[in-house]
């Protein structure tokens, strides 16, 4: 232990003035059993809709595109690549959240991901534009009666507690990461 000259230790509190070693430092706990089991329920829950995502976008991508245009964020020299590829991004999430590989990154991307979503959605509620957030097919311009801007963030947040969850624990039961460790 290093002390000062004047025989003073670095230790602070009622240990360091009666001589007692420092305690060890406390092993980590074990994840328990059922942590692993929700992990899959939902590494299995948001690969689910990264999936529906993906296909119901998939099929027409210019209507995708259109969804990304009706938010009025983006120059128009990014809304086809970002429309006809957001599909396949979302599709290659759900796929390695199935197989349960780079967990902890897929979570990170789908959070990122999902927070860019709540802010376009919230964009286009503050500055007033009537749309359908196009997260599972369709989108584009509709009636103001028709917007669900509350519900398509709740429901967002929702997600990304979920991608939360496996940002904190990604390990899981029945994962490819967990095989791979083995």
């Amino acid at each position: 232990m290093n002390e000062y000259p004047e025989g003073g230790s670095l230790m602070a509190g009622p240990a360091a003035q009666s001589g007692d070693p420092a305690p060890a430092p406390t092993a980590r706990r074990p994840v328990p059993a059922w942590s692993e089991w929700f992990g899959l329920a939902v590494r299995l829950g948001l690969a689910v809709v990264w999936g529906w995502a993906g296909l119901a976008k998939i099929a027409d991508p210019a209507e995708a595109a259109q969804a990304v245009r009706a938010y009025e964020i983006l120059p128009e020299g990014l809304v086809k690549p970002i429309g006809y590829g957001l599909p396949f991004l979302e599709l290659a999430l759900a796929v390695l959240l199935v197989v349960g590989l780079g967990v902890r990154l897929v979570a990170g991307v789908s959070a990122l991901l999902l927070l860019t979503f709540i802010a376009g959605i919230a964009s286009a509620w503050a500055r007033g534009i009537s749309i359908d957030c196009g997260c599972f097919g369709g989108g584009g311009h509709v009636d103001a009666s028709q917007t669900e801007y509350l519900q398509e963030i709740l429901r967002d947040t929702g997600f990304l507690l979920l991608a939360g969850w496996l940002l904190w624990r990604p390990r899981t039961r029945l994962s490819a990461d967990g095989w791979l460790a083995g």
